[in-house]
């Protein structure tokens, strides 16, 4: 039986996957089972920031393997205390709490969240329309898309929706019971929206003003993908607490959350934990990324970022069916006027991975190695694509 059938078979049909089963990959590149080669800029949906079978971190994962996978986090390792050293060194945070994904890690803020309000009798939570979160019941609720909702019943309360880039709308959604506002610096699901920096400084003076604390979810805007390590140092703000995951490893399971000492001394012992979370596997692969980031890939995203930019929209002056180019760096999209579900089959059939963000947007989310000349190729191929589907 084949991995596609056998897939179909076994596995509970909670993805529409592609008719192609991968086997390996090289670089910007993946090859499916057929040897047939497709240059990713989908890169695991922002994860694979290094590319596939990065050297330095395939050698550091055989290094790890052979000394401690896993033990517990009733002790300590090193490169846990080490990955955690360089986080908070590198932004406005005192402390980390590891999981293992970004919907752990946005459970984790919203314990915290709550832990903190409870103090003083607040358990509401502010988060945005169109925004993702996650898939958890927490995070689901979190999420302001009542698609992700349905069919589950009641989600958890008191947890309200306002709206993005709306200052008006979120200042009229605060009240007394109000302790801590969630937003994405770049709303990645909801379409590929980057949060204006009026609306970013005005979510946190109305949280200094009226003792709230600011959460950013930057699980898929975060890790380099900006061209800053964290995304809110590419707007200029700074909040309270943050949730990250996806490229922090480069490509294992893993997620974390970051919060200022006055919020992070809310959780005591017994209020959360993850078993896997910061295991020395994960957290080994976790300052090898970080290091080759501030290494010179940081750099190569703050070049090439407005050059893809540049790129999709010389190509929406040749094809009227995009509408409008937006996002930062490595986090990009192009909205079309109509659904892009046929041009990314097309765009894989020719030999380029790509993935929506919403009926009508394609989303760009390469591997923070990728260069100008890969550029070129994704864009000379959707041309083609754009083309024979007459857009």
């Amino acid at each position: 039986m084949m991995t596609i059938e056998k897939g179909k078979k076994y596995v509970m049909n909670t993805y529409n996957r592609f008719p192609i089963a991968l086997d390996h990959g090289e670089g910007m590149y993946v090859y499916d089972e057929n040897g047939k080669k497709y240059l990713d800029f989908l890169g695991g949906i922002a994860v694979n920031c290094l590319g596939h079978n990065h050297p330095v971190l395939a050698e550091t994962i055989a290094k790890q393997a052979k000394k401690l996978i896993h033990c517990s986090n009733l002790y300590w390792t090193k490169p846990m205390a080490d990955i955690a050293e360089k986080l908070v060194g590198e932004g406005d945070f005192d402390r980390v709490f590891f999981c293992n994904s970004g919907a752990e890690a946005i459970e984790a803020a919203l314990k915290l969240c709550r832990k903190f309000g409870f103090k003083t009798g607040r358990q509401e939570i502010i988060t945005m329309k169109h925004s993702f979160h996650g898939r958890t019941f927490g995070a689901v609720t979190a999420t302001g898309r009542t698609h992700y909702q349905e069919g589950f019943g009641d989600m958890v309360p008191h947890i309200k929706y306002a709206e993005f880039n709306n200052i008006d709308s979120l200042k009229a959604a605060i009240t007394p019971d109000t302790c801590a506002i969630l937003l994405e610096p770049l709303q990645g699901e909801g379409g590929i929206h980057p949060a204006a920096v009026e609306f970013l400084t005005a979510a946190r003076e109305l949280c200094d003003e009226n003792d709230i604390k600011l959460v950013f979810d930057e699980v898929q805007c975060g890790c380099g993908r900006l061209g800053t390590y964290f995304a809110y140092q590419t707007f200029g703000v700074a909040p309270d607490a943050l949730c990250m995951a996806k490229g922090i490893a480069g490509g294992l399971p893993m997620g974390a959350m970051l919060a200022k000492e006055d919020f992070a001394e809310n959780f005591k012992p017994g209020d959360h934990a993850s078993t896997f979370g910061g295991n020395p596997m994960v957290t080994s692969c976790a300052n090898v990324v970080y290091d080759l980031l501030r290494g010179g890939i940081l750099e190569n995203v703050k070049e090439n970022g407005p050059y893809l930019t540049a790129s999709l929209k010389k190509l929406a002056e040749k094809h009227s069916a995009i509408t409008d180019v937006r996002g930062i760096g490595y986090m990009q999209g192009a909205e079309l006027n109509a659904p892009v579900s046929p041009v990314i089959t097309s765009a894989i059939e020719n030999g380029l991975l790509l993935a929506n963000a919403g009926t009508h947007i394609i989303r760009f989310v390469p591997a923070l190695i990728a260069e100008k000349a890969h550029i070129d190729e994704a864009v000379t191929i959707l041309d083609k694509v754009l083309t024979e589907n007459n857009l």
